[in-house]
């Protein structure tokens, strides 16, 4: 097999552990709340929370059955995720990505697939790929990588590294230094005008995703983030290493998805079909602590005996914001079924990008209400309304979850031009 899943018989089916099973989820919340705090001080998970997302199986949630993994669904991760967000979304979001990067992984050959998940399928794979960055180029038996890479959540505790990087056809110049990045430019993305790159108008290089273990890249402290603290989402930066073929899967193929017949649907579903609702999992769970606290500290009476949940101002933002984080849950939730056993089409993409763009608006919304309108104390900068509300404003700042692409690719499914289908 080269640079796509692994097929199964019916035979198969049994083989392998596929739930997230909520005893476990529910313990690796309580570990995640406990160390909320610990995890903000050091930019980073402990290491009792992140072993605890690996029991309550995350990180074999999408790993192929032959390896001893679930091949699991998109709802499922929605809500464990949601679930551990209550406690600390930080942890949510580094389970949802070594769930997602699993599911990464399994589009490397068989050999390369062996490499990671032989000894086990509990294994925690951080990743850097989108957008491409570094730079490979091909050479006898595989791809020689060097570069940096920004955001790698949850790296710190990673076994295995995905990195993505443009394919040149020669080494460069300066072997251990990637292709220089102008001021302006995004890394990964060709700047037209710049020696070597490809011409105005020209499409950008084919890229190809590289796993790498984690000993082999430096982890550079570089995460100071007001949100999502704790993911310890740091640079990596990889010296020129000759990555084997079989550790190497052309990027557009784990975008676009594996639709063959017998093909596993969690590995057929196309990248923006499901990621945008598996990030907005850790910042519902945010949102519906968010809620919780400032419910509290509506209840609790002033030294004047009135509490603030008797205004009418106070009772208007608590019905809005509520309704809105219920709602989202009910979008996110139907939008994971399209994602689980929808029609794959182009349609079907661009509504649940539009879908998990526009939740991940309403909980930053409804909870920037709750932010606003709390009383000073609430918004104390070591209390917990502030985390959520710091939490779920970064999550909804995500490229994936940007509205503005999200809203061209639906309003153009709308006017049979489709979707890009990744």
């Amino acid at each position: 097999m080269s640079g796509t899943v692994v097929r199964h018989s019916h035979a198969d089916l049994h083989e392998g552990s596929s739930a997230l099973r909520p005893d476990a989820v529910r313990r690796a919340a309580d570990a995640a709340l406990r160390d909320a705090r610990a995890a903000r001080r050091d930019r980073r998970l402990t290491d009792a929370t992140a072993d605890a997302l690996v029991t309550a199986g995350f990180a074999r949630h999408f790993v192929p059955r032959r390896w001893g993994g679930g091949e699991g669904t998109f709802g499922d991760v929605l809500r464990a995720s949601a679930t551990v967000g209550e406690s600390c979304a930080s942890a949510a979001w580094c389970a949802v990505l070594w769930a997602a990067h699993g599911r990464f992984a399994a589009f490397l050959p068989e050999e390369g697939q062996k490499e990671i998940w032989g000894a086990g399928p509990d294994v925690r794979i951080a990743a850097a790929v989108v957008p491409p960055a570094g730079h490979a180029a091909r050479v006898a038996g595989g791809w020689r990588l060097h570069g940096e890479w920004g955001l790698a959540s949850g790296v710190d505790h990673a076994d295995w590294v995905l990195l993505a990087a443009p394919e040149y056809d020669a080494p460069a110049a300066a072997e251990n230094d990637a292709p220089a990045v102008p001021e302006n430019e995004t890394p990964g993305v060709p700047d037209n005008d710049a020696p070597g790159r490809p011409e105005r108008g020209a499409p950008a290089r084919p890229a190809r995703v590289f796993a790498v273990p984690r000993s082999a890249v430096t982890v550079h402290d570089t995460w100071n983030s007001a949100g999502l603290r704790g993911t310890g989402s740091n640079t990596v930066v990889l010296e020129a290493t000759v990555v084997p073929d079989s550790r190497s899967a052309p990027l557009s193929a784990l975008l676009a998805g594996d639709r063959r017949e017998g093909t596993s649907r969690c590995y057929a579903a196309p990248a923006h079909l499901a990621g945008g609702l598996m990030f907005c999992g850790p910042a519902l769970g945010a949102a519906r602590r968010a809620l919780a606290a400032w419910s509290d500290w509506a209840r609790t009476a002033a030294p004047g005996g009135t509490r603030p949940l008797d205004g009418p101002s106070a009772q208007e933002r608590l019905a809005r914001s509520a309704a809105e984080i219920d709602a989202v849950e009910l979008m996110l939730s139907e939008a994971a079924g399209r994602a689980d056993t929808g029609t794959l089409t182009p349609e079907a993409v661009a509504r649940n990008r539009r879908d998990a763009a526009v939740a991940a608006d309403w909980l930053a919304t409804a909870v920037d209400r709750f932010f606003r309108t709390g009383g000073a104390h609430l918004r104390d900068a070591d209390g917990d309304l502030h985390r959520y509300w710091a939490d779920v404003l970064t999550v909804a700042s995500h490229g994936a979850l940007r509205l503005e692409p999200a809203a061209e690719a639906y309003a153009r499914s709308l006017d049979g031009g489709g979707a890009d289908g990744r």
